[in-house]
């Protein structure tokens, strides 16, 4: 069983950090897995890894809805898809989908849940759920590596943990 954390976040803000923190942990290939619905959060939580992980701040971080995939320099490249427009796992490599998961970097990627299982070998699987208009609560899986200090850097940062 993945070993996780659950964490509040109250604002935006806080969600981008969250996100900060976890890119600054990043320090080798990653892939990560965001589920939850529209308007949870998932690309305020993937402005803030990117910030983490070194993007210049004149890159404007979307969400990669109808490009699919948006890529990102930074010390790690940052890899953003949005798999919410995916109804088949053909249209994956119409895109080059495998290309981006076999590139060096982190991956993120968004609406994870319409891949099989099988399909995503993923390190990090954070599930996003609204508590209200600005409160999310988020458990974050560390799938097969022990991040003992992310996990207690986040528990000093976010006292809800």
């Amino acid at each position: 069983m993945a070993e996780f954390i659950e964490i509040k976040t109250n604002s935006p803000n806080e969600t981008r950090l969250l996100g900060e923190i976890i890119g600054r942990s990043l320090h080798e290939k990653t892939t990560i897995s965001l589920a939850g619905d529209l308007g949870a959060g998932k690309t305020v939580f993937v402005q803030g890894l990117a910030r983490g992980l070194g993007v210049p701040s004149d890159y404007i971080i979307t969400s990669p809805t109808y490009t699919l995939v948006n890529e990102y320099p930074g010390r790690l490249n940052l890899f953003h898809a949005d798999l919410y427009r995916i109804s088949e796992a053909a249209e994956l490599e119409d895109i080059g989908f495998e290309d981006f998961s076999d590139a060096d970097g982190v991956l993120v990627i968004e609406w994870a849940n319409r891949l099989a299982s099988n399909e995503l070998p993923e390190d990090l699987a954070v599930r996003i759920q609204i508590v209200d208009d600005l409160t999310r609560q988020f458990m974050i899986f560390f799938c097969g590596r022990k991040k003992t200090n992310l996990i207690q850097l986040l528990k000093t940062t976010f006292a809800n943990a």
